[in-house]
């Protein structure tokens, strides 16, 4: 029998200088030990209320509610916009493409400079500062009276989005505990979606002004609110304030938790990391390896096709007979907000590598399915000077096409539901968990940069990429990408599922 590492080989008792009776004391005592020390957190967790955890969160997820009304402000808006009798407002087609497109440019560069403030100023007074481009953003569009107006509201929207898509999994990630940090991690891009289903809702009945007044609500609700929220205390204790970081345990935690316990773990792989970061930390494989993962992950998510599948959505709608393609709109955001909720209920049972899986898989199928439907009902025109506006019956046999509808809803249902369910949330939940505090803000920037980065290419360049692979060739493209995420998963991906923020640190760097 080989016990702890080899302190006790096979071997006969008299061979081992003692009968069972004396060895079993040993063991006991080392079994003890380990129920101990495991019963230590239990009891600790067991003295835990999450209660302001869960209002602390509340208030931060209203920035990503903000991220996902700016989303969803240009679809309802443009149509109106584009019909407005103000020739200074009026868009043409090549405006309307920039006005929705331009927000990208605008969060890459707020997730640059989110990775630097979050650093100088902290989580907290981050989150107060995104909600003012918000608030300023939709100020200028609710007043525009011409179109560079309006351009520079949704520059200073998608500069906000660009800082809250780094700073809110932060802030969540570091005032969780492991027990519940998949699920109100997740809560991040629920409230994305559920944004940009608001936006769409709002849409139905309010036109492009009013509609950006409602858009203005969250941000300035998460202003206030945060005022009277704390500061992480993995940020605190990274600049030596113990004092102040017990206190905010005790806020966070309640009041009967032995705190210093969660304390003393935290402060202990703060020591080890550091807080400064130097260009050699990059040579340190418990940051190299994280970051490759944050990045790839980041990369993948652009590539699994989300945004070619939502700009034909209205499309296969109307080729399915649904006549109103503003509901239908509503209908997939629905989609998206329900299996958004069901991963946060899942996320800390399953598993992220788990939903992640069968995540890339449904897409994968989906999109495949997806060109098999392109290429039996014909080929997509290619010529039209905004592809938005593409209509998919154009070309199409009509007896072909609507025989074949169900293909196309299902496969839709299939992708966005699949999306939801993994590489939607799990990508920003991931990223807030796997890096070092002394590089957390440097590389969440890397990572959330590469995201918006690839997500406006991806926009701009799919009508050419259109043109040159055909509409069944680009679908089957992304059928292949998302098939490639499922390896990538498999191999590279660790689970974190469980695990405090300084286990995943130590696996990382090979010490767990």
């Amino acid at each position: 029998m080989v016990v702890d590492g080899g302190m006790f080989s096979n071997c006969e008792k008299e061979d081992c200088g003692m009968d069972h009776d004396e060895s079993r004391p040993l063991l006991d005592s080392e079994n003890q030990g380990r129920i101990e020390q495991k019963s230590e957190e239990d009891i600790y967790f067991e003295k835990v209320s999450n209660g302001k955890l869960y209002l602390a969160t509340f208030s931060a997820v209203l920035g990503p509610l903000s991220f996902g009304f700016v989303l969803g402000y240009s679809s309802p808006a443009i149509p109106d916009l584009c019909k407005i009798n103000n020739p200074w407002l009026q868009l043409d087609t090549e405006q309307a493409s920039w006005f929705g497109s331009v927000v990208t440019l605008g969060a890459a560069l707020g997730g640059v400079m989110g990775g630097w403030i979050v650093e100088k100023i902290g989580r907290k007074l981050s989150l107060m500062f995104c909600s003012m481009p918000y608030i300023f953003g939709f100020t200028i569009i609710i007043a525009a009276q011409n179109v560079w107006m309006l351009y520079v509201g949704r520059v200073l929207t998608g500069l906000a989005s660009g800082v809250t898509s780094l700073v809110v999994p932060l802030y969540i990630s570091e005032i969780s505990h492991a027990r519940v940090r998949g699920t109100i991690g997740t809560c991040v891009q629920l409230m994305v979606v559920s944004g940009i289903m608001g936006a769409y809702a709002a849409g139905l009945v309010l036109d492009w002004r009013w509609l950006a007044v409602t858009c203005s609500v969250p941000p300035t609700l998460m202003l206030v609110l945060m005022c009277f929220m704390p500061e992480t205390p993995r940020f605190l204790l990274s600049r030596g304030k113990r004092r102040e970081a017990e206190e905010v345990l005790r806020f966070l935690r309640g009041p009967h938790a032995p705190v210093e316990w969660e304390c003393d773990q935290i402060s202990g792989a703060t020591r080890e990391q550091g807080h400064r970061l130097k260009l050699s930390d990059l040579q340190d494989p418990g940051v190299y390896r994280p970051l490759a993962v944050g990045a790839l992950m980041m990369l993948y998510q652009q590539f699994t096709g989300i945004n070619a599948i939502m700009f034909y959505a209205e499309t296969i709608f109307e080729d399915a007979n649904f006549k109103n393609s503003d509901v239908a709109t509503v209908i997939v955001a629905v989609i998206q907000v329900v299996f958004t909720a069901v991963a946060a209920m899942v996320m800390d049972r399953a598993g992220r590598k788990v939903l992640l899986i069968l995540s890339g898989s449904a897409m994968s199928v989906s999109t495949g399915v997806f060109g098999v439907y392109f290429k039996l009902t014909g080929p997509m025109p290619s010529n039209s000077s905004d592809p938005k506006f593409l209509v998919l019956a154009q070309d199409l046999q009509p007896h072909d096409s609507h025989e074949l509808a169900w293909i196309a809803l299902l496969s839709m249902g299939l992708f966005i539901a699949g999306f939801s369910l993994g590489w939607g949330p799990t990508p920003w939940l991931v990223m807030s968990e796997i890096f070092p505090v002394q590089v957390r803000g440097f590389a969440s920037a890397i990572c959330v940069l590469i995201n918006w980065t690839t997500a406006f290419i991806v926009t701009k360049a799919f009508q050419d990429l259109m043109d040159l692979l055909g509409s069944a060739g680009i679908f089957w493209l992304f059928s292949g990408l998302c098939a490639l995420n499922v390896l990538f998963t498999i191999f590279c991906v660790p689970e974190t599922k469980g695990k405090t923020l300084e286990e995943i640190q130590a696996h990382f760097r090979g010490t767990d």
